[in-house]
């Protein structure tokens, strides 16, 4: 197939990149650079540099291209920044995506493959680990610029008769992902164990989440794409992992204690996270195949080999 994927430079995106190349797919990657490099790609990957807010110029590329399908993982990650600046928000992550529906639909594009959050789209909640029929409760603008855009799949879905996938991610650690400002929790801790510093918990370290090795969360984006259904359904592993826990792993990976400093908590975050997946092994094939531990020590090594 020829696939366009948005995001395709950033952390999860060249990931799944490397997962789509390797299975045959013709890959055309688009990406601002926002927040994505080009050194994440292979030198024979096909790139433009394009923000899906130039809705002319995405507009006559897709015309040109006619890819038969989509992978959307272009976005504002930041949970913070979002509520800092809901507008901000909004536009990068619900405009740009429009932006991005209207191209393909013009083109003749009917296939969208999209990287929705799992935690943020679900809020705080007791059914641990979370299924898909639990009700969207997002308590940062971040959530409910994701729910937004699924939301606006199923509109075109019906309307357009578009087949849309929404995959709700857990959060997703490894290789590429930035450990530089408000990036992944477990890039900021490798980094930091690697030079020795001691790690900040904002709150008390007990809040969890569900960890999920980013090779996993590729081959979710390629079973997707290559499936014939319209679907929503979480990616993670089922496993809750607190703060405390996760620096205890990377201690014992990296072979030496890691000193930690506490912080107060910041606004809008959730208490826990954990998915259920399961729905994702009946309609998809996929389940996560790494552990928390062969995922941080092939994250570890990343770091420490670009240092």
């Amino acid at each position: 197939m020829k696939l366009l994927v948005a995001g395709g430079a950033g952390f999860i995106g060249s990931h799944v990149v490397d997962v789509l190349t390797a299975r045959g797919h013709d890959v055309l990657v688009v990406d601002n650079l926002s927040s994505g490099h080009k050194e994440n790609l292979a030198a024979s990957a096909v790139f433009i540099h394009l923000d899906l807010l130039e809705r002319e110029r995405l507009a006559k590329l897709m015309a040109v291209e006619r890819p038969d399908a989509v992978i959307h993982l272009a976005a504002q990650k930041s949970v913070g920044a979002s509520v800092e600046d809901p507008i901000m928000d909004a536009e990068q992550n619900v405009i740009a995506s429009l932006n991005l529906l209207e191209a393909a639909r013009h083109a003749g594009t009917r296939k969208i493959v999209f990287a929705s959050t799992g935690g943020a789209l679900y809020g705080d909640t007791d059914q641990l680990p979370t299924d898909e029929q639990h009700p969207t409760l997002p308590e940062s603008p971040y959530g409910i610029s994701k729910l937004a855009v699924e939301h606006y799949l199923r509109f075109y879905t019906h309307i357009h008769g578009f087949q849309t996938v929404s995959l709700r991610m857990a959060n997703v650690y490894g290789p590429r992902q930035d450990p530089l400002g408000e990036a992944g929790v477990v890039a900021i801790f490798c980094r930091r164990a690697l030079d020795g510093e001691p790690v900040t918990f904002f709150g008390d370290g007990l809040q969890t989440r569900d960890y999920t090795y980013v090779k996993d969360a590729a081959m979710a984006f390629a079973l997707a794409v290559e499936q014939d259904q319209s679907l929503t359904v979480n990616i993670g592993t089922g496993v809750e992992t607190s703060l405390v826990d996760l620096v205890g792993h990377l201690e014992v990976v990296e072979g030496h204690p890691i000193a930690r400093v506490m912080a107060d908590a910041r606004p809008g975050e959730i208490r826990r996270s954990c998915l259920d997946a399961r729905e994702a092994g009946r309609r998809l094939g996929w389940k996560a195949s790494f552990t928390i531990e062969e995922g941080l020590a092939q994250t570890l090594d990343s770091f420490r080999g670009s240092r």
